[in-house]
């Protein structure tokens, strides 16, 4: 299908979505009466929503120091991008997968553009605000290289420098003012009836609770699960914890998910018999009344007489029309000795796909030393990252929450547990599901055993935990995936959160200057940077144009030009600046009849004329015609 005509050749956008406008633009549209010089009349638009609106100062809700900033970092955007990290990657032409190395604020911002409402579950194991763990600031100013030391995180030598302790002030505040805006941004990246999971112990789960109620709203809520991490709390505190939480929320209370794992015949049928030899198969009985008002009134056992009303409290769940009918054909008894009170018949085949809910405590889906032990089989190591989580737990969120098409996310990646879950899933079901890690390049400590072993940081301890736990699911299950229909995914394509890669953007968004000092510059400077290859550059247009971080791309040659293909010719990408096309180059290149067309700006050489014609030549075809 073409893209619709276009008359004027498209800028790419040089920052990601400005969440703060985009929210005003919709408020002009459903009501333009609130808009007034172009600021939103907030006494107008209290007006308009009458009863709705509070009128008074005294409110619930969770406040705490820096929570307007923090609001705002979330809706600031952002000139960064992710860079290709070809070494890193493992099956980069065939694999959906990505690994994202850099601060989870900014890749959060750069996801929204394409993976808007696409994620199906979030996992995500933060910082807990122990005190010893980090909880920073965000101040992205410049690249990923300089992150870490803007931060404060660590020092020139690499060394860690800030944690978070009580002793230091606004200790709940600089975790809310951390987690609050990513939670902001991570809420859109889901789909309708998607679902976040939030791991969190009892230093922060209050404040936790309060925060997910305000972004995903409190009927959003789907439950607080309770895991049993390890068997002994030691002497820690008066009531030894030997457990965490996970949060689940709902991105809409509109579409609640249907939360819950299919179970085999054999588990699905405990405690089905069938007594009386019923035609309708095994059955087990189930109470006849609950909680919540319905019909009332007396059900007479028609062999006894005995009268039967529902406990105090408690309502039938059918009329007495229906009661009636379901006495007569047997699915409503007495007891099994005919003088009881009445229950009624649930059938096993009448059992909707073997499905079960999750239910709020968990004891059998592996602890901390169960994911030690994996770590430690997968290394050969002793130890070389603190505070895993099991697969077992992960896998088990994956199955109760996703499809088999799904897409997983999880930016605090920490080892990259998620991503061994999901491939562990789709090796057990047949499933091809895709994950996204993001982890910041937290540096490992010297006296690590992770140090010793090599790993300079999380993010590349990460990346070897996928690759090992990659090739030992193919050796467990080599059998099961010898017959799947499509290969089992393994690999990931690996980025990295840069700066930038054009000057022009880089200049604009870092100092204010005035039309005459940017066009200086603009003379001056090529538009993209002297260290940036034509993938980095493709990478960057790619994604601020909306496209996945997975899109096929191959070079093509046309007419002695060299271009990138994406999607299989769909679009066309020419990003030499120093080769300059003649038009009957760029006629060759139009007559591949792509839909969209990407040229780099600085590869007309101030040649107007030969823009203004490729435009016509785009036009004429209806191609879409971009510059970056």
């Amino acid at each position: 299908m073409k893209y619709p005509m276009c008359e004027e050749v498209h800028e790419t956008q040089s920052a990601t979505p400005n969440f703060q406008t985009e929210l005003a633009a919709q408020l002009a549209e459903l009501m333009p009466e609130v808009i007034a010089d172009g600021k939103v009349d907030v006494e107008k638009l209290k007006e308009l929503l009458g009863g709705d609106a509070t009128d008074t100062t005294e409110r619930f809700g969770l406040f705490w120091p820096g929570k307007k900033r923090a609001l705002r970092a979330a809706q600031e955007p952002t000139t960064a991008t992710l860079r290709p990290d070809f070494e890193n990657s493992k099956d980069w032409d065939t694999t959906k997968n990505v690994f994202i190395e850099g601060d989870n604020l900014e890749v959060l911002k750069i996801l929204q553009k394409h993976y808007h409402a696409k994620i199906k579950m979030i996992y995500i194991d933060p910082p807990y605000n122990t005190g010893k763990d980090f909880v920073y600031p965000d101040n992205y100013k410049e690249g990923l290289d300089t992150y870490l030391e803007w931060t404060r995180q660590v020092n020139e030598e690499g060394k860690k420098l800030s944690t978070n302790a009580e002793t230091e002030g606004r200790y709940h505040s600089n975790w809310l003012n951390m987690m609050y805006p990513r939670l902001k941004l991570a809420r859109n990246l889901l789909t309708q009836d998607g679902v976040i999971f939030i791991s969190i112990d009892d230093h922060e789960v209050a404040q936790l609770r309060r925060l997910g109620d305000e972004i995903f709203g409190e009927s959003a809520f789907l439950g607080q699960i309770v895991w049993k991490k390890k068997t002994n709390g030691n002497n820690m505190g008066s009531i030894p914890p030997v457990h965490d939480y996970i949060l689940a929320y709902a991105r809409t209370s509109l579409a609640i998910p249907d939360i819950g794992y299919k179970v085999s015949a054999e588990e699905l049928g405990k405690g089905y018999s069938n007594p009386d030899n019923d035609a309708r198969g095994p059955w087990k009985t189930m109470d006849l009344s609950a909680n919540h008002e319905g019909p009332y009134f007396r059900i007479t056992n028609p062999i006894t007489g005995d009268s039967h009303f529902p406990p105090e409290g408690r309502y039938w769940v059918f009329s007495e029309d229906e009661v009636k009918t379901r006495i007569a054909d047997g699915r409503i008894i007495f007891g099994k000795s005919g003088n009881a009170r009445p229950v009624q018949k649930v059938f096993l085949g009448r059992k909707a796909e073997g499905k079960k809910r999750a239910e709020s405590w968990w004891d059998k889906h592996g602890m901390n030393s169960d994911a030690t032990d994996e770590i430690r089989q997968l290394f050969g190591q002793a130890k070389v990252f603190s505070h895993p989580k099991p697969t077992q737990l992960i896998s088990h969120l994956v199955e109760i929450s996703t499809e088999k098409n799904s897409v997983v996310l999880d930016f605090f990646s920490g080892s990259g547990t998620t991503a061994h879950a999901t491939m562990l899933v789709n090796a057990k079901d047949g499933g091809c599901r895709t994950h996204i890690q993001v982890q910041l390049p937290e540096p490992v400590q010297e006296k690590d055993e992770a140090y010793k072993a090599g790993y300079r940081t999380i993010s590349g301890l990460a990346r070897k935990r996928i690759e090992l736990a990659a090739s030992k699911i193919i050796e467990d299950s080599a059998v099961e995936l010898g017959q799947r229909e499509t290969p089992l995914d393994v690999g990931f394509r690996a980025y990295r959160l840069m700066d930038t890669n054009f000057s022009k953007w880089k200049q604009s968004s870092d100092i204010e200057l005035n039309q005459l000092e940017q066009h200086m510059l603009d003379l001056r400077e090529s538009s993209s940077a002297d260290d940036s290859s034509a993938d980095d550059l493709l990478a960057e247009i790619l994604l601020k144009q909306g496209n996945s971080l997975v899109e096929r791309i191959a070079p093509i040659e046309v007419s002695g030009l060299v271009l990138h293909s994406v999607r299989d010719g769909l679009v066309l990408a020419y990003l030499n600046e120093h080769v300059k096309p003649t038009l009957e180059q760029l006629r060759a290149v139009t007559n591949e009849d792509p839909e969209r067309l990407i040229f780099l700006e600085d590869a007309f050489q101030g040649d107007d004329q030969l823009k203004t014609n490729l435009a016509q030549l785009c036009k004429s075809k209806g191609i879409e015609l971009w510059t970056a």
